[in-house]
C-alpha cells in the first residue's frame, strides 16, 4: 500500500513546495493538504442471477473557496481513498490555472465495469448517484465522466438524480450526451485546448506552429483529435504512436488516411515509412512533443534523448519527476498538464453555464470561447514563470494555489 500512499505525498509536496515559493502563510499549506469534505458510501445492488452485491465508493471535495466542486467519476477496481483525495486536490490546481470559477472534486467507485453487464453497470451508476445525492449538485459539486464511465452513465446519474429531486437538473453532471444537455465541442476539447498553448508557447520560443514538425504519442480519443487539429493548424506530423508501433513520415503523416488503416488493422504499425520503436519515437527532432497516452511515460532515460524544442502534456502525469528534471536541465519548454490539458474541464465548465441557462451554444461559440480561456491562461503561466524564474510546471502551481490563497484569505478562512 506504501506506493499507492505517495501519490496523495506527491501533491501535498507540490503544495507544501509552491507556498513556500510564494511567501505564503503555513496556514495556507494547512488549509490545502487535506479535502474540506470527503464521503465514503457503501450501496446495495442486485445483479443480473439475483444476488444482491455491496459497492463502495468515495467523493473527496478539496476545496471550495473559489466557487462548487467539480471534477470526474472513476469506476476502477484499484480505486482508494488516498488516490481519490490526491486527484481532487489537482482538479483545484487545474481549475484555478484556467480561471474557472470551481473548486476540485473527484469521485471513485471500486468497481471492476468489465466484469458487470449494461444492466447491472446502469444499477451501479444509478446505486452511487443516489448515494451520493445529498452532497452534489449543480451549486455544490458538479460530476463528469473519468476512467471507465462514459455520456451513458452521466446520463443515468442524472436521470436518477432528477428523480430524487423531482424536476430536471441537467447542471449536476457534465460530460452528458447532447440530446440530454451535453456540449458543442466537448469531445475535442482537451486537443483543442493543448493546440492553442502549444501555439502560444511556439511564440514564445519563436517558431510558428505552421510548419512545425510534431510528434504525438497515443492515437485514442485526445491523440487522434490532437492529429486532426494540429494538421489542420498547418504543422507536419511526422510520427504517431499508439500501444503497439509507432508510424513515422519524415515528410508528415497523412492524418486521415492513418485513421482509415488503424481502423482495418487495429494499430498505426506498418503504416509510414518506416514504424518505430517507443524510445525511437521519443528520440525524434521534432519542434513540439505531445504526450498524450498513460502517465509515467517519460521516464528519465527518454527524457535524455528527447530533441523536441516543447512538450505539451495531453495526458495526465507522463513526466515522472525525476525526468522532469532532466527535461528543465536540458532547457526543453514543459507545458504541463494542468494547463495542457485543461480544455475538457473548460468546456465542462462551459456544459454547466449552458445547462444552467438553458441556452445552448454553438460549436463554434464554443471553440472561441475555449481560445479565450485557455491563451489567458497560458498568459498568466507565463507572466509566473517569468518573475520568478521557475519551470512552467511550477508557474503554473504557483499561479493556481496564489488564486485559491487569495480566496481563502479575501472569504476570511485565514
Amino acid at each position: 500500500m506504501e506506493e499507492k500512499l505517495n501519490v496523495l505525498d506527491i501533491v501535498r509536496d507540490q503544495i507544501k513546495t509552491v507556498c513556500g515559493k510564494l511567501g505564503l502563510e503555513p496556514v495556507v499549506y494547512e488549509l490545502l493538504k487535506e479535502p474540506v469534505r470527503f464521503h465514503e458510501v457503501t450501496f446495495p445492488v442486485r445483479m443480473d442471477d439475483g444476488s444482491i452485491r455491496v459497492f463502495k465508493g468515495y467523493r473527496s471535495q478539496h476545496n471550495d473557496a473559489m466557487g462548487p466542486t467539480k471534477g470526474g467519476i472513476r469506476f476502477h477496481p484499484d480505486v482508494y481513498a488516498d488516490e481519490v483525495k490526491a486527484l481532487s486536490m489537482w482538479m483545484t490546481f487545474k481549475c484555478a490555472t484556467l480561471g474557472l470559477p470551481y473548486g476540485g472534486a473527484k469521485g471513485g467507485l471500486i468497481v471492476n465495469t468489465k466484469e458487470l453487464s449494461q444492466g447491472e453497470l446502469e444499477r451501479v451508476s444509478r446505486g452511487f448517484i443516489r448515494a451520493l445525492a445529498p452532497y452534489v449538485g449543480p451549486e455544490k459539486d458538479i460530476p463528469a465522466p473519468d476512467m471507465y464511465t462514459t455520456p451513458q452513465i452521466m446520463a443515468w446519474m442524472m436521470d436518477e438524480y432528477d428523480k430524487i429531486k423531482g424536476y430536471p437538473n441537467p447542471g449536476m453532471i457534465t460530460g452528458k450526451p447532447i440530446a440530454v444537455g451535453g456540449s458543442l465541442g466537448r469531445s475535442s476539447a482537451t486537443s483543442r485546448g493543448c493546440l492553442f498553448v502549444a501555439r502560444e508557447a511556439a511564440r514564445k520560443l519563436g517558431f510558428d506552429v505552421k510548419g512545425a514538425r510534431v510528434v504525438i504519442q497515443g492515437f485514442g480519443n485526445v491523440g487522434g483529435f490532437a492529429a486532426e487539429l494540429f494538421a489542420e493548424a498547418g504543422t507536419k506530423v511526422i510520427a504517431i504512436a499508439d500501444t503497439k508501433g509507432c508510424a513515422y513520415d519524415a515528410d508528415g503523416l497523412d492524418i486521415k488516411a492513418l485513421e482509415a488503416y488503424k481502423k482495418e488493422h487495429g494499430s498505426v504499425a506498418g503504416f509510414g515509412a518506416a514504424n518505430l520503436s517507443k524510445e525511437e519515437m521519443f528520440a525524434l527532432e521534432c519542434d513540439i512533443l505531445v504526450p498524450a497516452a498513460m502517465e509515467n511515460q517519460i521516464t528519465p532515460e527518454i527524457a535524455k534523448n528527447i530533441k523536441a524544442k516543447l512538450i505539451a502534456e495531453a495526458a495526465n502525469g507522463p513526466t515522472t519527476p525525476e525526468a522532469d528534471k532532466i527535461i528543465n536541465e536540458r532547457g526543453i519548454l514543459v507545458l504541463p498538464d494542468i494547463l495542457a490539458n485543461a480544455g475538457g474541464v473548460t468546456v465542462s465548465y462551459f456544459e454547466w453555464v449552458q445547462n444552467l441557462q438553458n441556452y445552448y451554444w454553438t460549436e463554434e461559440e464554443v471553440n472561441a470561447k475555449l481560445e479565450v480561456k485557455m491563451v489567458q491562461a497560458f498568459n498568466d503561466v507565463w507572466a509566473m514563470h517569468e518573475k520568478y524564474n521557475v519551470s512552467m510546471r511550477d508557474a503554473a502551481y504557483m499561479t493556481a494555489i496564489d488564486k485559491v490563497a487569495r480566496a481563502m484569505k479575501l472569504r476570511g478562512w485565514y
